[in-house]
């Protein structure tokens, strides 16, 4: 099944940056054939060109424009993925017809009074070939056959009756033309290929952000559970020792052993929480990075270090900015989110609003895994979203999440702060 041709605003930045470039291409190519092809018509050639090459060169143009635009394609995949090798099979035939071309170009312009005309339709001949041709060497070759091909011109031009200082001028014209071709497509498609590294870049920066918190993760569990756990072993086999002798010092023990395990059930749920790293000012921070780097305008509008919370809140509304942040990068198609923190009567308010929501592809039923319904909680919610409300109710906070205002997801935090302050 095909994939459906996505519209200009529904892609990402780097697709249309992607696009812009292989279009941009396209155009330089295809222009090159309509010049060439309107001045292949033109009423000298016409009326003293043989009847013969009045038929095939137009004809021999347009394979030259159909052959040279899958070259040019090939050439573009494989210049944007280095290793990637296209077989002689498939430049042969974009070479032949060009060759072809050009040649026809040759006799037409020997045949009629084409001295002026005769550069611009070389360089409209050969420049469909050398777009795709650029791409498929290292630049010293390029400089190499480029310098070939002016001393062939060098050698044919003056056979079509010019004078030794037009057929230099031709040719001059024609290798500089071809040149600047040559030049910007190959200077296009290498922003494109930086463009595409620093997307990977960021991919693999965002997957050592992924391992890094995973070692984190993994570390605080080992100190917590590998030391608690040693403790509760040994006085577990103190109280069995003590039980068999009847002592009532096993009673203590075990009482021990129970204290240690809640004290271990709740740093865990610390650690997994995340309570000893969130803080709302990083977390905003992160967000506006993180979203800029994906091509996703975002504004903040926060009292920064004015606003003075409790921890505990400044970690809860962290985790709503963190979980919502991932949401937007995660689904549909956002191009702006807006990030808002701001005092009300006796509470914060912290708001995340995108657009770009797709509907009717399970997007947002749950926060982290998707996100649920606009009155809260609706059956089979996903985790993330009930793991924010935890933390919000637990400093008397509440999460609403629904559509917004001209087709947008609202997300709004409110947690109760008796001595929320602004200081201005």
């Amino acid at each position: 099944m095909k994939r459906p041709v996505k519209s200009w605003s529904g892609r990402s930045g780097l697709s249309k940056v992607d696009l812009y470039t292989r279009v941009t291409a396209y155009m330089l190519l295809w222009a090159a054939v309509l010049v060439l092809g309107l001045l292949l018509l033109i009423r000298p050639i016409r009326h003293d060109a043989p009847p013969l090459l009045v038929v095939v060169a137009p004809l021999l143009d347009l394979a030259n424009g159909v052959l040279c635009h899958r070259l040019l394609r090939r050439a573009m995949d494989a210049y944007l993925r280095p290793g990637t090798v296209i077989p002689p099979r498939e430049v042969l035939p974009a070479a032949a017809v060009a060759a072809a071309t050009t040649g026809a170009v040759l006799l037409a312009a020997s045949a009629t009074d084409l001295a002026e005309l005769l550069p611009g339709m070389l360089a409209a001949a050969l420049m469909p070939f050398l777009a795709g041709h650029c791409l498929l060497h290292r630049l010293r070759f390029v400089a190499l056959h480029q310098a070939l091909l002016a001393g062939v011109l060098l050698l044919l031009v003056p056979l079509t009756g010019l004078s030794r200082g037009q057929s230099l001028a031709a040719v001059v014209t024609v290798v500089f033309l071809t040149g600047w071709l040559a030049f910007t497509v190959r200077l296009s498609l290498w922003v494109l290929g930086v463009v595409f590294e620093l997307r990977e870049a960021r991919d693999v920066q965002a997957r050592l952000a992924v391992a890094e918190e995973r070692l984190r993760f993994g570390r605080d569990l080992h100190d917590i559970l590998g030391r608690n756990l040693s403790v509760i072993a040994l006085k577990s086999e103190l109280a069995v020792q003590l039980a068999r002798r009847e002592r009532p010092e096993a009673v203590d023990q075990m009482i021990e052993v129970q204290r240690i395990a809640r004290e271990s059930q709740r740093e865990v749920r610390d650690v997994v929480r995340g309570y000893r790293e969130a803080d709302l000012r990083v977390e905003l921070e992160g967000a506006r990075g993180v979203l800029d780097a994906a091509g996703i305008d975002c504004a903040v509008d926060s009292p920064g270090p004015a606003l003075d919370l409790p921890a505990e809140v400044q970690a809860a509304l962290g985790w709503v900015v963190r979980e919502t942040t991932t949401n937007v990068l995660r689904h549909g198609d956002a191009r702006r989110c807006a990030i808002a923190v701001r005092e009300e009567r006796d509470a914060v308010l912290l708001t995340v609003e995108n657009d770009g929501v797709r509907t009717g592809d399970g997007m947002y039923r749950g926060m982290g895994t998707g996100v649920g319904t606009a009155t809260g909680v609706a059956a089979g919610a996903g985790t993330g979203l009930v793991g924010l409300r935890e933390r919000l109710a637990a400093v008397g906070g509440t999460l609403d999440a629904g559509p917004g205002a001209d087709g947008t997801f609202l997300v709004t935090a409110r947690i109760p702060v008796a001595r929320a302050e602004v200081r201005r």
